[in-house]
């Protein structure tokens, strides 16, 4: 079955690669959901200020397979925003999300300009779009779980995703193949080879090898490969491209700036790819020193509306730590305490050197009961007095010879 759409056309199709929304997620147990609320209505911006045609996202659109109701709401107001703005959007469900839930309603959904392929029967499906030099199919690959869909693609020896990817790729360059002339975007969930990683991201490794060649992409290419998993953007190929997430989801991409990717497709395919940066909704940062030098030195004035993760580097670990630094820094989701190695104070070997003996035993009698009196420091000088005198009676022993060996004096 082709699906094809009845849609203005377009003097050059401009498209918004953007992946890995992840709505309903955490940051460090704080609810993002405003925050992400408003990076989706920056998109929707964006969508009306570069008059946008086609937003694309490769999965991840829910950060679980059972979303709440908020979640729910949040991801509903954003697509309705950008459909406002006068963009159609093709999205595909990932690794956080429920096909069957994500896809619920899509026929439905497509009449109003959301194209939702989650299925693999949908990955031979495109989308056609047209603008002024011809029809754009929009082929969209969900996530695939090589134990549970290899049996319909074929390939029941197949237990990697690349091998599974590769069965889909055959049945759309087939149906490529019968619509000469068609330019040719794809969307895919997928750990490319040569993509790097930033931590917050769950591994697909279950069942097999996660990572994909990028060669799978490129040989032969498609006119433009929007990519979804990893969370930072990423140029592999000119024409294959990570987007990232449009919000920091672990302290690893705090340096990070978060875009998406405006690309033009002319008459033979990619014109022009340009990042777009998004907005930063909240900083994050990253403090270290003792719990009074936080609280009190201006310098960390610039992270007080951040999320921040704390080391705490104080000799004791503070009380109520947490707390207390909310008060400066009310955003505050994470503290540590990185016990200090390097003070001499704490180090023993410094304590004790050039002390003698009795010294260092007072210091440890006050340490453990208290200051000793001197009748007690008198039977303490008398023991040491006395330990010394035994160790060396027992050193000359060692070195004596054994009584009634023979010597030999050599002259």
């Amino acid at each position: 079955m082709k699906l094809s759409v009845s849609c203005p056309k377009f003097a050059v199709m401009r498209i918004l690669h953007t992946s890995d929304w992840h709505i309903g997620r955490t940051f460090h147990g704080v609810d993002l959901l405003a925050d992400q609320s408003r990076v989706l209505e920056a998109i929707a911006e964006l969508v009306a200020a570069e008059a946008v045609d086609t937003v694309v996202l490769p999965g991840d659109v829910y950060d679980r397979s059972i979303p709440s109701a908020d979640a729910i709401a949040v991801c509903n107001r954003g697509f309705e925003a950008i459909r406002a703005a006068g963009a159609r959007i093709v999205a595909t469900s990932g690794n956080h999300d429920s096909p069957t839930r994500l896809g619920a309603g899509a026929s439905f959904a497509a009449a109003g300009g959301l194209y939702l392929r989650t299925t693999v029967a949908d990955s031979r499906r495109p989308v056609l779009l047209a603008d002024e030099h011809g029809e754009v199919a929009f082929y969209g690959i969900p996530y695939l779980e090589p134990e549970i869909c290899r049996a319909e693609l074929g390939v029941p020896q197949a237990r990697s995703h690349a091998e599974v990817l590769a069965a889909v790729l055959d049945r759309i360059r087939a149906d490529s193949e019968q619509r000469p002339g068609t330019r040719t975007v794809l969307l895919a969930h997928a750990f490319v080879v040569g993509g790097a990683a930033t931590g917050s991201e769950r591994s697909i490794s279950v069942g097999g090898v996660e990572t994909v060649s990028l060669g799978m992409f490129t040989e032969p290419g498609f006119d433009y490969v929007a990519l979804g998993h990893l969370h930072s953007p990423q140029t592999l190929a000119e024409a294959v491209r990570y987007s990232g997430s449009p919000l920091p989801y672990s302290f690893g991409e705090s340096t990070h700036r978060k875009q998406a990717w405006l690309v033009d497709l002319d008459a033979t395919g990619p014109a022009r790819v340009r990042g777009r940066e998004l907005p930063l909704v909240r900083g994050l940062s990253q403090l270290t020193g003792t719990l009074a030098e936080l609280l009190a030195d201006p310098v960390w004035a610039t992270a007080e509306q951040h999320y921040v993760s704390v080391s705490l580097t104080d000799y004791a670990r503070p009380v109520d730590a947490m707390r207390k630094l909310r008060e400066r820094f009310p955003y505050a989701v994470h503290v540590e305490w990185d016990r200090p190695q390097g003070d001499p104070a704490l180090r023993y070997r410094e304590r004790v050197r050039g002390r003698d003996d009795t010294d260092i035993a007072r210091t440890f009698l006050t340490d453990v009961r208290g200051e000793p009196n001197t009748s007690e420091m008198g039977w303490l000088s008398r023991a040491m007095a006395a330990s010394v005198r035994e160790t060396e009676v027992v050193r000359e022993d060692l070195a004596a010879p054994p009584a009634g060996a023979d010597t030999e004096l050599i002259a």
